[in-house]
């Protein structure tokens, strides 16, 4: 069931990006940058995750924050009288290709002064069409200057899926847009049998053709950045959600991509620098003098500043011809033990280790989660219901393939330590790159690990370190063999215990931790 759109004292519909920098060109908070683009300098910098609810009389169907429908229609009357008073802007799309069987019609109803939001999710649609529905449409109404008073920061991200529509209070920062709706349709996904996960996909050409990579890792992770750098002339597809479905068959979501910029260099992601570095870009947080210099090291303000751009701007695969996906990478970034790659020896494994989701937090979730060791099934923050369930879901679609399906735990991180530990060792993305062109070609050479049981690498072509491949290594040449051991066995213990909070997962799943 479908939700009204609030009365307002006047609406714009679906604008040109034209039009909208017009709008944005008289936010006193914009600036023009050298590219010919704008900046937004919004007050929030990052998901309001500690200030996001479900709106359920049942709490026990989630393990998310909720709030009662009663409470609920208190904020849904103070948003109501609130937006009849404001200039609004309306874009309609649709969230998935136009021959895909999970494109779902969607929209944004928020504040004209805040038109860079709308912007940003414009370029992110797929474009409308005779045949959209508002009655089908996932909405998203988005109030960011409308108090929040009695919340958490004073801001409020309330989801009603009863009636898909997600309304977000004080909140400037446009990551509330994107997975307003996005986080609806992943819901949605699940209800009609596949995975919507957290991940970029890819089609890597190899003597053996075309393969086709998922990538996944909380935001910040290098998610974009794996997914954009280029193997074999390889194409990006999508940077952030994909539904995987029966049998392997895989489906995008947007219409463009939703970058971090802060350190992003034209030496090692050309294709991301080029398209915010332009007049069709969409910055937000991001430093900028005041000649209009934009500093993409600067993280003075925060190190979670974004940008947004069409997927037209750049070269990609067409998402209409998507195919099977052929492996799964599972980003890790944490500074530990963790190799460069290892892979997954069995199907419980694969679940075993999407579960963890292991990383450390970045400023995309905000101070909360920055550089702090994480846990985040599926490496997806956005799924609603019990984290089980994505698990066994997960374990269920991979038995349904007729094929050998990879997958993989990938590090973005370190080995031995932060930066400050002398002799630790940094996974670099020519390193990565060189594991990803390795695994669609399939040129690895595997050992099992005696402690964990995956396999970890004992030779990848281009790759020039075996210590990141095998960890053991550098902490035995760094006489530190002893805190390896007791890594390993405090990894194996906290990993247990983590797990059993999900009771209703697969009892096969926690075994083949090793």
């Amino acid at each position: 069931m479908a939700t009204h759109l609030p009365s307002a004292k006047s609406v714009t519909t679906n604008p040109s990006q034209d039009e909208f920098k017009r709008m944005v060109s008289e936010m006193p908070n914009a600036q023009l940058t050298e590219f010919g683009n704008y900046n937004v300098k919004a007050r929030v910098t990052a998901r309001s995750a500690g200030s996001t609810f479900i709106v359920t009389d049942d709490p026990s169907t989630t393990t998310k924050p909720t709030m009662s429908r009663a409470d609920y229609a208190e904020v849904e009357a103070r948003q109501e009288a609130y937006v009849a008073e404001r200039d609004m802007i309306l874009i309609e799309g649709y969230i998935g290709p136009e021959n895909s069987p999970m494109k779902r019609p969607a929209r944004v109803f928020i504040e004209r002064s805040n038109a860079n939001i709308p912007a940003m999710q414009q370029q992110l649609y797929y474009p409308r069409d005779a045949n959209w529905d508002a009655d089908e449409a996932l909405t998203v109404i988005y109030t960011p200057n409308c108090p929040a008073d009695g919340f958490p920061d004073d801001r409020l991200v309330t989801i009603d899926l009863e009636h898909w529509v997600t309304r977000v209070f004080n909140i400037d920062y446009f990551g509330e847009s994107k997975m307003g709706g996005l986080r609806m349709w992943m819901e949605w996904a699940f209800q009609q049998g596949a995975l919507a996960m957290h991940a970029g996909a890819k089609i890597i050409p190899t003597p053996q053709g075309d393969k086709v990579g998922l990538i996944i890792g909380l935001s910040g992770t290098g998610k974009t950045t794996t997914t954009f750098t280029r193997q074999n002339g390889s194409l990006p597809v999508q940077d952030d959600i994909v539904a995987l479905v029966d049998g392997g068959g895989v489906y995008s979501t947007e219409n463009g991509c939703f970058a971090k910029t802060f350190g992003l260099d034209p030496r090692y992601e050309p294709t991301i620098y080029h398209a915010l570095a332009s007049p069709k870009g969409w910055l937000e947080n991001v430093a900028v003098d005041e000649q209009g210099r934009v500093d993409f090291f600067d993280a003075s303000y925060t190190a979670n500043g974004r940008g947004t751009f069409a997927l037209e701007e750049i070269e990609h695969f067409d998402p209409r011809k998507l195919d099977k996906a052929d492996f799964l990478l599972i980003l890790n970034r944490n500074e530990t033990i963790q190799p460069a790659v290892a892979k997954m020896a069995s199907i419980e494994q694969a679940v075993a280790y999407f579960m963890l989701g292991e990383t450390k937090g970045t400023s995309a979730g905000g101070a909360a989660e920055a550089g702090k060791s994480l846990r985040v099934p599926g490496t997806n923050p956005f799924f609603m219901r019990h984290e089980y369930l994505q698990g066994n879901r997960l374990g269920d679609l991979i038995r349904s393939m007729d094929y050998d399906f990879g997958v993989y735990v990938l590090s973005t991180g370190r080995v031995g330590g932060g930066e400050d530990v002398e002799g630790s060792k940094k996974v670099k993305i020519p390193h990565s790159s060189a594991v990803v062109k390795a695994i669609a070609e399939g040129t690895i050479e595997w050992d099992e690990d005696p402690d964990f049981g995956y396999l970890v690498a004992t030779s990848v072509p281009e790759f020039d370190d075996d210590e990141l491949l095998q960890p053991r290594r550098l902490y035995e040449r760094l006489g530190r063999s002893d805190e390896y051991a007791e890594v390993v066995r405090r990894l194996k213990d906290e990993r247990v215990e983590y797990m059993k909070q999900h009771e209703g997962l697969d009892p096969a799943v926690v075994p083949a931790l090793g």
